[in-house]
């Protein structure tokens, strides 16, 4: 199983954004982060209704972003928040959801997610990203702070790539997250696979093969 999590930029496509989340979501990713938080509520809850469908017809979790309100409403019960909005959900809300995500920047942060009862973290960024120019990476040695900190699956987000992939992996993280590349790439299958093929290369040479 892909342990890519894809995170939305509807800005970055060159084609139909539906049709980019059809191509996505066929290729079988741990899952996929709606992520356009820009939006007015309204235009959100339709692009989370319509993105839900395509995922649900090619079985890939569909995860919300920002808006618990509209998780509610659609009955999504896969959700990923920024820190600040997690601290102010309810516990009976944050049970609500059977996956429940946080974007962390420190280890403090992490554990605080963890304590708040996240089933996975993101930490980032990792390497230096075009989504954040301007501020350096945090560094492979924080992502292995961070990993080391909880018992919460941890996906490093920043700058990943499969050439740096296996490197994020020997950090300790469970898996990663991807967002310029799965919405520019040619090919969503051929993609993601490269990751996977990173961990093939990775296993091989462990078990001694050339």
């Amino acid at each position: 199983m892909s342990n890519v999590l894809v995170i939305t930029n509807r800005k970055l496509c060159k084609e139909d954004f539906f049709g980019r989340i059809e191509a996505l979501a066929a290729a079988g990713p741990k899952g996929i982060i709606l992520r356009e938080k820009d939006l007015p509520e309204a235009e959100y809850l339709e692009l989370a209704r319509q993105t839900a469908e395509i995922c649900d017809r090619y079985r890939t979790p569909c995860v919300l972003h920002s808006f618990p309100g509209i998780a509610l409403e659609l009955g999504v019960k896969r959700l990923h928040l920024p820190l600040p909005i997690l601290r102010n959900l309810s516990p009976d809300e944050r049970a609500y959801f059977t996956v429940l995500g946080a974007s962390c920047h420190s280890a403090e942060d992490a554990r605080e997610a963890e304590t708040l009862g996240c089933t996975y973290i993101t930490a980032g960024h990792v390497f230096d990203t075009d989504c954040k120019k301007g501020l350096p990476g945090r560094g492979l040695e924080f992502l292995k702070q961070v990993c080391e900190s909880v018992k919460t699956p941890v996906y490093a987000i920043g700058g990943i790539a499969p050439e740096n992939y296996k490197e994020v992996m020997a950090a300790g993280a469970t898996g990663v997250c991807v967002m310029s590349g799965a919405m520019v790439c040619e090919a969503p299958g051929h993609y993601l696979s490269a990751f996977s093929e990173k961990t093939e290369q990775a296993a091989n040479t462990q078990k001694g093969i050339r």
